[in-house]
């Protein structure tokens, strides 16, 4: 779990040292203007700005070697006051020391440097307080936290939320509850809705904005508690299991510490958070850059839609993206405006084995939007779901809302990562696949073997069959 959840401790640890840095620059810079009444004509200015660097690698060495922000998120107010100024004391003495030792001391302005010890003590306690009030009461509460589903008995349900809550974490979210020795669907424990029972806990689970659940199940014999997690396993959906000791053998299971509680923790697949923020950054800059190339070619193609048949230029719909959020995805429309009704009519007709629909000659699809297909340019809209984050460059197909409803639990692992523009079947089965458990088999062959350099594969050969209209319909 140390692996897994790396990405909250990645971003508890940067995010507070750059804060630390951001403090200690403005406040020093205020002290200059405040002794100076100037900054760019300051006494002896590179030595100020020596010092303002000295300041902030002191600043890493005590976050590093101190770790002094370990418990960041759990600290009260006092307790944080007392965090911040033992850090500040010590950092004035260390940098009065080093400036004696240099024989500085005689050229920095003992004004400059105690304004700047009161200001870094403030900004510094306001910058941590502020930081920590948003990631809690708005991080916590967005789309992009985890939601988590706690599993357990109604004699439980109480003592488990109470001890979750009291770990004031904010990255994840305790969304629902499921009750599996009574029905308490449509109850509430501590203002968690209780959302499943044991019969329904798969169907239910299935449907939902769900990232991960935790097990309390002291009750529940190995065997059935095995199965279980392999269930939410097959979903996707990492599964964190209260134990002291359970003999599961499986991929993906790594030991750790659950909101107090000792957990092993199992899922399919590791993706570390580095190399998810470093394929981020590609999905701003890409989207970035796709949206400047959408914004060039819509007036030509909003008018030669507009003069091909009547109705809106782009087309919007609601899609399911990772782990069952609703997203609207964006087109320009290549279909006549009842395209959606006559889809009922044409069911028969369908190609595609399985979940999804696909017909050579669709009858719905517009003499404009056939070349709009063939061309791939009526996904360009798209990159403005990949700038928001609610697609990447490079991902899974996400289904309509109908198609999601007819999910297995098998099914559901594809949505286990963010959607993409392109893909593993664009590329490899794209006109070539006419069965939907193959696609699916090309979506997870991507999630089990995802690395940066997949994707950068994927991106030049969707270049390639978008240039040469391989398999394009």
């Amino acid at each position: 779990m140390q692996q897994i959840h790396r990405k909250s401790k990645l971003i508890e640890t940067y995010c507070v040292l750059v804060i630390d840095f951001v403090s200690i620059v403005i406040s020093y810079l205020l002290a200059m203007f405040i002794r100076f009444h100037t900054i760019r004509n300051a006494y002896r200015l590179s030595l100020h700005y020596n010092v303002c660097m000295y300041m902030m690698l002191f600043c890493l060495l005590y976050s590093v070697l101190i770790d002094w922000n370990r418990h960041f998120f759990n600290r009260g107010y006092y307790t944080e006051f007392i965090a911040v100024f033992k850090y500040n004391i010590t950092m004035d003495i260390a940098i009065g020391c080093l400036m004696f030792l240099t024989k500085d001391a005689e050229y920095l302005s003992r004004l400059t440097f105690g304004y700047f010890c009161v200001f870094n003590l403030i900004f510094t306690y306001v910058f941590h307080v502020a930081f920590k009030r948003y990631m809690v009461n708005y991080y916590k509460k967005s789309n992009a936290s985890d939601k988590i589903m706690v599993v357990t008995d109604s004699e439980y349900a109480k003592k488990v939320l109470k001890r979750i809550k009291k770990e004031k974490a904010w990255n994840y979210e305790i969304t629902s509850l499921a009750i599996v020795d009574q029905n308490m669907m449509g109850e509430e424990v501590m203002g968690i809705p209780v959302v499943a029972n044991k019969e329904n806990l798969y169907d239910v689970s299935r449907q939902a904005t769900l990232d991960e659940v935790f097990l309390f199940l002291p009750n529940m014999v190995t065997k059935e508690a095995k199965q279980m997690i392999i269930d939410f396993e097959s979903m996707g959906v990492i599964c964190h299991y209260s134990v002291d000791a359970l003999d599961l053998d499986m991929k993906g299971k790594s030991v750790g510490n659950f909101a107090g509680y000792a957990v092993i923790t199992f899922a399919l697949q590791y993706m570390d958070y580095r190399r998810l923020f470093i394929k981020r950054v590609m999905d701003i800059f890409g989207g970035l850059v796709g949206i400047v190339l959408t914004g060039v070619l819509t007036p030509f193609v909003a008018l030669a839609i507009k003069l091909n048949s009547r109705g809106p230029v782009f087309f919007a719909q609601t899609r399911v993206g990772k782990n069952g959020r609703r997203f609207k995805i964006y087109k320009f429309r290549s279909m006549y405006i009842d395209a959606e009704e006559r889809k009922k009519e044409l069911e028969a007709q369908n190609e595609m084995k399985g979940l999804m629909f696909k017909m050579e000659n669709d009858p719905r699809i517009t003499p404009v939007g056939k070349f709009l297909r063939k061309t791939s340019i009526d996904e360009l809209p798209q990159f403005f779901n990949v700038f928001k984050g609610d697609m990447s460059l490079v991902g899974t197909r996400p289904p309509t809302e109908d198609e999601f409803e007819q999910y297995n639990i098998h099914y559901r692992r594809r949505l286990s990562i963010t959607p993409g523009l392109t893909g593993m079947w664009q590329v490899k089965g794209r006109g070539k696949t006419f069965d939907f458990d193959e696609v699916v088999e090309m979506d997870l062959e991507y999630i089990d073997n995802w690395s940066l350099s997949l994707d950068v594969k994927i991106l030049f050969q969707t270049v390639f069959v978008v240039l040469f209209g391989v398999g394009a319909k």
